[in-house]
C-alpha cells in the first residue's frame, strides 16, 4: 500500500465508522461523531430516529449520546411533538417501548427531552452538536 492510500484509509477510519465482512466488502455504518457507544454496543442515530419518526406523536427528532459512568454513553432523544399530543410520563414510556419494538431493546432512548423546535442550519439540517452541548 502506498503512503497516500494508507493516509486515506486512516482518514476514512477516523471520520467514518466502517467494517469489513468475511467477503472483504466494506460496510458504511455512519460518521464517527454520530456513533453512540452504549455499553459494548455501537448505535447509529439514523435507526433510532427512524423508529421514533414512525410513531404518530413525533413531528421530528434528533438522537445524540450523553456520557454515562456505567454505560459509557446513553441514547438521548430530543423530540418535537405533533400538535395533537401533550407531554406526559406515559408518552415517554410509549416512545421507549415503540423503539424497543421496532429496533432492539438496547437501542431505546433512556433520556427523552421534548422541545418546541430543533436547532437547524440555514439549509435545514439538524445541529446535533448544539443539542449535544446542551444539558439534559
Amino acid at each position: 500500500m502506498t503512503k497516500t492510500l494508507g493516509t486515506m484509509a486512516y482518514m476514512i477510519q477516523e471520520m467514518y465508522h466502517t467494517y469489513k465482512d468475511e467477503e472483504r466488502y466494506i460496510w458504511f455504518v455512519g460518521r464517527s461523531d454520530d456513533i453512540i457507544k452504549n455499553s459494548s454496543y455501537r448505535v447509529g442515530h439514523y435507526e433510532v430516529e427512524s423508529a421514533l419518526m414512525e410513531h404518530p406523536c413525533v413531528l421530528e427528532c434528533a438522537i445524540t449520546g450523553v456520557l454515562d459512568e456505567i454505560r459509557g454513553a446513553v441514547i438521548k432523544a430530543t423530540v418535537v411533538l405533533t400538535k395533537e399530543y401533550q407531554l406526559s410520563p406515559e408518552l415517554v414510556i410509549k416512545l421507549q417501548n415503540h423503539v424497543k419494538k421496532i429496533t432492539t431493546p438496547y437501542k431505546y432512548p433512556r433520556i427523552i427531552k421534548f422541545v418546541k423546535e430543533l436547532p437547524k442550519t440555514i439549509s435545514g439540517k439538524i445541529k446535533r452538536k448544539e443539542i449535544r452541548e446542551t444539558r439534559n
